[in-house]
């Protein structure tokens, strides 16, 4: 009883990502990110505790549509370390880790995100397979751990997510 009084007064905080983040904001679109989270039963929906550029934010309102289990073993500040390198295909379906640290180290891949224009930045990046280093700035961010998509619930997931025009 005192469990289900704890969640159902969103004193009970665990783990989980949210899809997302800034819900509905282009620069954050098939994202997702870590975060402590707390159900709050009059609205039914989450409350998420997350670090923001290093200082503690909250997003509230967070539908359950939102919500996934952590989808690897890696704790949210380490970097995962890509076992599937050397399996990827053209069309394969990826995520990618994306954090504020560079600390870590990984023949080339090219990973396209068709989401973004042809002439946008992000929408080519180079890897390579056997020396990978995260790669970024401060400013960024820096992304490196890639975690190939097995399994057709997550790809569905992410399609449900993807944008319904071409980014910038």
């Amino acid at each position: 009883m005192a469990w289900y009084l704890s969640l159902e007064g969103g004193k009970f905080l665990f783990p989980a990502q949210v899809y997302n983040r800034e819900n509905g904001n282009v620069g954050f679109m098939l994202s997702c990110y870590d975060a402590e989270l707390s159900y709050d039963s009059n609205t039914d929906t989450f409350k998420a505790r997350y670090s923001s550029h290093g200082r503690p934010t909250v997003e509230d309102n967070i539908e359950w549509s939102r919500l996934r289990a952590p989808a690897v073993d890696t704790p949210a500040h380490v970097l995962h370390v890509s076992d599937c390198l050397n399996e990827l295909r053209p069309g394969d379906h990826i995520e990618i880790q994306w954090r504020r640290n560079k600390d870590f180290p990984y023949d080339t891949v090219v990973l396209e995100f068709k989401q973004y224009m042809l002439t946008s930045r992000w929408r080519q990046v180079e890897i390579n397979r056997k020396e990978h280093r995260e790669v970024g700035d401060e400013a960024d961010g820096f992304y490196g751990g890639i975690r190939k998509l097995h399994h057709e619930e997550d790809i569905l997931t992410w399609k449900r997510l993807w944008p319904t025009q071409i980014v910038e």
